[in-house]
């Protein structure tokens, strides 16, 4: 699985580039001020870099594939980071926004609070988090050797309230790929406290 997103660059970016990502990135975009500086973590090909950078945001992304990172800079014209989201030194940047569509469907269920925290670290105050995951329970191998973690809105909204996050938009939607599939969408507000 490690290096699955960079061998299968091409194929991956052809199931999920031409998909509209309206309905995921309308309710974050609601709560930003116009310009808003906006850090699309787990960015793949850029799909979304273009359609935020169209909305008139100051976008830019980070991926750890250095093929999709490649095709997301060619595509979207953005600084795209190359690095693993799960060791990278958020600290170093400053945005008034994150969105990780999909980018979380990885982390176990251990580490999603810290990778979420450390995240935080890239965040002004107040500030937005959009985050997507698959709804089940435990893991699910994929068919292509992919481990995807699944999560309940309860598991989730307890790590949101340890991390002083408030929901300010949720949604259940079925994926467009895989029909069985559904996604659990979160906008998330990070305020004046900062998470111990």
């Amino acid at each position: 699985m490690k290096d699955y997103y960079q061998k299968h660059a091409k194929d991956y970016h052809d199931k999920t580039f031409q998909l509209d990502p309206n309905s995921i990135l309308s309710p974050l975009v609601k709560q930003l001020a116009p310009k808003s500086k906006i850090l699309d973590i787990g960015c793949a090909s850029g799909r979304d870099l273009i359609w935020l950078s169209k909305k008139g945001f100051d976008v830019q992304g980070l991926e750890r594939a250095s093929e999709l990172a490649r095709m997301a800079r060619e595509n979207s014209g953005c600084n795209v980071i190359e690095a693993d989201f799960k060791t990278f030194d958020f600290s170093s940047l400053d945005v008034d926004a994150i969105v990780a569509v999909g980018s979380l469907v990885h982390v176990g269920h251990d580490r999603l609070e810290s990778v979420i925290k450390s995240c935080l670290r890239a965040v002004g105050r107040p500030g937005h988090i959009l985050m997507t995951l698959k709804e089940g329970q435990g893991f699910k191998e994929g068919s292509d050797g992919r481990i995807f973690a699944l999560w309940q809105e309860n598991e989730l909204e307890e790590i949101f309230q340890c991390l002083q996050l408030s929901i300010v938009d949720f949604s259940r939607q079925v994926s467009k790929i895989k029909r069985n599939d559904i996604w659990l969408g979160y906008v998330v507000k990070y305020d004046w406290t900062a998470p111990s």
